[in-house]
């Protein structure tokens, strides 16, 4: 199997002129520099729709996506929209402001839809194509209704579609139902060509699909046996992890627990139905918190924190033996990070998963770090969207800490003029399959630039962006250079 380069870059945090990274031409921009530069392997997020605290790990839906990434370039050389005017430049995304922003073009869009029969055609075929975005149609419709309140909080009659399928409630709402679905249209057209478009440069994308879904998500909402609920929807215990490096009270996440008794008695068809719809949309999925597959951390809803807990065994070995025989050609990377059991790096092993690992986590100038070096079926990171930036990192540690990480890298032949091109080659000599470096850790850039700090919410998580690719080009330069010389192409 050829040795990989990938760089994880999230498109919300593409440049662009319309305060958010989207499906347009600088997103086509990003996939000829790759190309270009022989790295075949473009890290995204997830890009469902953005739930509580703009975070890709609590969306609305695991299967529908997010209309702010539409672009409006793209709706109007399809003939949607007339042309858009450029709003104020933007160094970081504000979604509040890009969300009113795009709004009324994509009202225009729809109007534009409902006047032109092949715009009608191509939309009715997408919704014959995709049964189940009437459902996220209907659940849209319903949290606009409710000021987007969560759907436990609902009047009762919306809050019991799913048992009553009340048809007369539908007719209600249908034009706000349509809107909705047609904005799924417009995410899944402009995708699709993205993607096709990465295809043809041979760039394969990895996408992340989280373990949980959001509570208050059309998943819960419309599958309330395969979660542990109480009678008023609301979770009976939720998930997070006990106290670690990043939290000393644990991170208490806040989705719902499965129920995994259920799910079994089902052939895990909620499961099954969700990797097959990710398949379609990334080329290799990356299974974030892999280990709740083995154990998970079982927090009561009314706890406050995440301390109190205990650790449950989770369905392992029965679930993917179910879930592969379905889906024989899913291609998956176990997110295995963390202080793990030993039978949970048994269960990646034994299906053959490629796991993690990070630099900052890993790299012991005190040991001879062969685990790194030498391991083949590995994605090596120099780190995640969770973790500080690789320059930022470093200037953290202890003096000594530093002295002994730039002594080590230097005797191993590694002398280039930063560190973070030090561990960058360094990452690119070892023997892992895969290697994927942030884009802010080729910038060099400090945690200013993160992507997120663990159970932290605030207006800083998720908003960071590239302000043009100018300088960034010249680093893919850079890079391509040590790719040829560690024979990664």
């Amino acid at each position: 199997m050829p040795k990989r380069t990938g760089i994880l870059l999230p498109i919300p945090s593409l440049p662009g002129p319309y305060g958010i990274g989207d499906f347009g031409d600088e997103a086509r921009h990003w996939i000829d520099q790759l190309a270009l530069h022989h790295i075949y392997i473009w890290q995204i997020l997830p890009i469902n729709p953005l739930g509580y605290g703009h975070s890709p790990y609590q969306p609305f839906s695991s299967k529908a996506g997010e209309p702010l990434l539409i672009s409006l370039d793209r709706l109007y050389q399809e003939g949607y929209i007339q042309k858009p005017e450029k709003p104020q430049p933007s160094s970081s995304v504000d979604y509040e402001a890009v969300s009113r922003y795009k709004a009324p073009y994509f009202h225009e869009a729809f109007m534009t839809m409902k006047k032109d029969e092949e715009k009608q055609k191509a939309f009715a075929a997408y919704v014959k194509r995709q049964p189940w975005v009437k459902d996220y149609g209907i659940f849209a419709a319903f949290k606009a209704i409710h000021q987007q309140r969560a759907w436990s909080e609902w009047e009762a009659p919306y809050q019991n579609y799913p048992q009553t399928r009340d048809p007369e409630l539908i007719a209600q709402h249908d034009e706000e139902i349509t809107y909705h679905m047609f904005l799924q249209f417009l995410f899944a057209s402009q995708w699709q060509s993205l993607k096709d478009y990465a295809h043809a440069k041979k760039i394969s994308i990895l996408g992340d699909i989280p373990f949980y879904v959001g509570i208050d998500s059309l998943d819960v909402w419309m599958n309330q046996d395969e979660f542990l609920l109480d009678e008023q929807g609301r979770p009976t215990f939720i998930a997070g992890v006990p106290p670690d490096y990043f939290s000393p009270t644990g991170q208490r996440w806040g989705n719902p627990i499965y129920n995994w008794e259920h799910m079994q008695k089902n052939g895990y068809q909620f499961w099954i139905d969700r990797l097959a719809y990710v398949s379609t949309l990334f080329d290799i999925v990356r299974i974030d918190h892999f280990r709740a597959f083995d154990t998970y951390w079982k927090i009561p809803a009314s706890c406050p924190t995440a301390i109190e807990g205990e650790w449950i065994e989770g369905p392992a070995y029965d679930f993917f033996d179910t879930v592969l025989k379905a889906l024989p050609d899913l291609q998956i990377i176990a997110e295995d990070l963390g202080d793990l059991r030993d039978e949970v790096l048994e269960l990646r092993d034994h299906y053959d998963f490629p796991g993690m690992q990070v630099i900052q986590f890993h790299l012991d100038p005190a040991t001879d770090n062969a685990a790194i070096e030498k391991k083949e079926n590995l994605v090596l990171y120099t780190g995640t969207h969770d973790n500080e930036t690789l320059f930022g990192w470093y200037l953290e540690l202890p003096f000594q800490k530093r002295r002994d990480i730039w002594n080590y890298l230097s005797e191993h032949g590694f002398t280039q003029s930063t560190i973070d091109w030090r561990l960058i080659a360094y990452c690119l000599a070892t023997q892992a399959n895969t290697v994927i470096f942030p884009v802010q850790d080729l910038l060099c850039l400090k945690n200013e630039a993160r992507i997120n700090t663990p159970g932290t919410l605030n207006n800083i998580n998720w908003c960071w962006r590239l302000s043009d690719m100018t300088a960034l080009e010249k680093q893919l330069a850079k890079l391509e250079t040590y790719i040829k010389q560690y024979e990664r192409i």
